[in-house]
């Protein structure tokens, strides 16, 4: 017994050793804060649109609408919450105020306000119902605040600037946290302003100063709220409201702003939102926004006309699968309910995600990788020393082969300083049929690979079905048709050495 255990302990000792020499990669480029790792994590969230424009059937509310205009009868903030959650969502935004400048709470910064309607006699506030509903659904929360106010007649007057930053103040006070601060460039236009039918506008680039408004109030009123804006902070726009990202997108890029002045939101030169900067100055990925109907608010003609579950797959795979974020619109009615066809969308999307993502065929694999940091593709076992070298799919990993199917971020496959290019072969008892591949790095060092190429063994040769660039916090490459192989080999580029988290096969 005393034999084994000194053995045991000389094991654990050498392997103590190894390991505190086989060092973790050095950090690539710029990084995300922990802040935008939990909201990469994310990854799926809905941005919900209604104010008395929904009553108007308009998209965007002009300023004039009475008060006594929205009286949702109906309204239930659960049903709304839960369809997003049946469709794989894990989170919500409250829009508190649109361009409309109606607020859907009881703020004391405006009269403007729900507390003037007549739903629940005055008494109501939509945003807590939808903050509460979130929490016990499991939900993130976050809000949407317009800074574009076409009722409010300061509006343009250094005073807004005032009554704008109040009012995020009460949102952040009376809301819990949040996960975003969500922020557009909607500046200024025509509008009401206190029964002022006129045109108001505003100089895009320090009007709202923005800068000081996110370092003095959010960051110090909601520090774990991502900010969303064009120019980020945490989160750019995409540049358009498909949802479709490009095929290259990089998590990085360098915002740049317009004849000589700071970049803001609405005013920025927008030729790398969609695709980014590789290797620029910031990490600031891309939310995509998109609406589940043609419009952001309920239209009733469009009833027939929400995305079908096809459509919001290949959003998802162009948005989540390109590094980003998807951000999905959702409109209630007037009786403050989502359409039946939008839940049953909704609900059958959810299931489609996980039927396919259920099975990694890629566990199935004997995985070969042409190298492996420190040379040590080994787990420390479970207790044999005999087994110590040898175990797989126990224990603690290093560098490894069973990272990659491990559903662990950051746990990773990692080769020497000097291997920038690399191999990951994966062979099968017998053929299987794929036709999406799923890539992750370990982003937390940073987006390290240029690109890949996806090659299946045919007829004695290596023939490459697919390629792509920017893999980032995820990936998906989807095949045009499937795939029948029992050889499928991934060729890895890097200006640096690989740091490979997930792989997968579907």
């Amino acid at each position: 017994m005393i034999k084994k255990l000194t053995v045991f302990a000389l094991s654990l000792c050498l392997t103590s050793t190894l390991v505190a020499q086989v060092k973790a990669p050095k950090p690539y480029g710029v990084l995300p804060s922990a802040r935008q790792l939990k909201w990469h994590e994310t990854e799926m969230y809905c941005l919900i649109h209604f104010t008395p424009t929904t009553f108007q059937n308009k998209e965007w509310g002009y300023g004039d609408a009475e008060p006594s205009l929205f009286n949702p009868t109906k309204f239930n903030a659960s049903q709304i919450v839960q369809a997003a959650k049946a469709a794989g969502f894990n989170g919500i935004i409250a829009v508190a105020k649109h361009h409309d400048g109606f607020a859907l709470w009881p703020t004391k910064t405006s009269d403007y306000n729900i507390s003037k309607s007549i739903w629940r006699n005055g008494k109501g506030d939509l945003v807590k119902d939808f903050q509460l509903a979130a929490k016990k659904e499991g939900l993130k929360f976050g809000v949407y605040c317009s800074p574009w106010d076409r009722n409010n007649p300061n509006y343009g007057t250094p005073a807004y600037i005032d009554v704008y930053r109040n009012q995020i103040k009460e949102l952040y006070s009376n809301y819990g946290e949040l996960f975003m601060s969500w922020h557009d460039g909607a500046n200024g236009g025509d509008g009401y302003y206190g029964g002022k039918k006129e045109q108001r506008k505003v100089d895009q680039s320090k009007y709202y100063d923005w800068h000081n408004t996110w370092e003095n109030i959010t960051r110090k009123m909601q520090p774990n709220a991502a900010i969303f804006s064009d120019v980020g902070l945490d989160v750019r726009w995409l540049g358009n409201e498909r949802g479709l990202a490009p095929e290259t997108s990089w998590a990085t890029i360098t915002i740049e702003g317009k004849n000589g002045k700071p970049a803001m939101p609405g005013f920025m030169d927008e030729a790398n939102l969609g695709s980014g900067t590789r290797g620029g100055k910031q990490w600031i990925p891309f939310e995509a926004d998109v609406a589940l109907r043609p419009g952001w608010f309920y239209h009733k003609d469009q009833d027939d006309k929400v995305k079908s579950v096809a459509q919001l797959f290949n959003i998802y795979c162009s948005s989540v699968g390109r590094g980003g974020s998807l951000d999905l619109g959702l409109s209630p009615t007037t009786e403050g309910l989502l359409h039946q066809n939008d839940v049953d969308t909704l609900a059958k999307f959810g299931a489609m995600l996980k039927k396919v993502f259920a099975n990694n065929l890629a566990k199935q694999a004997k995985i070969s990788l042409s190298n492996v940091r420190g040379g040590m593709n080994f787990l420390l076992g479970s207790g044999n020393p005999s087994n110590l070298l040898n175990e797989r799919n126990k224990g603690l990993v290093l560098f490894g082969t069973a990272n990659l199917t491990d559903r662990d971020r950051y746990s990773y496959w990692a080769t020497d300083d000097a291997v920038h290019q690399a191999t990951a072969e994966l062979e099968f008892i017998k053929p299987v049929s794929f036709s999406i591949i799923q890539l992750r790095e370990n982003i937390k060092l940073g987006q390290r690979i240029d690109s890949v190429g996806v090659e299946v063994y045919k007829n004695n040769v290596w023939v490459q079905i697919a390629k792509a660039t920017s893999i980032g916090a995820n990936r998906i490459i989807r095949l045009p048709q499937a795939e029948t192989a029992d050889r499928v080999r991934i060729k890895f580029y890097a200006p640096v050495c690989i740091a490979v988290s997930e792989l997968g096969l579907y």
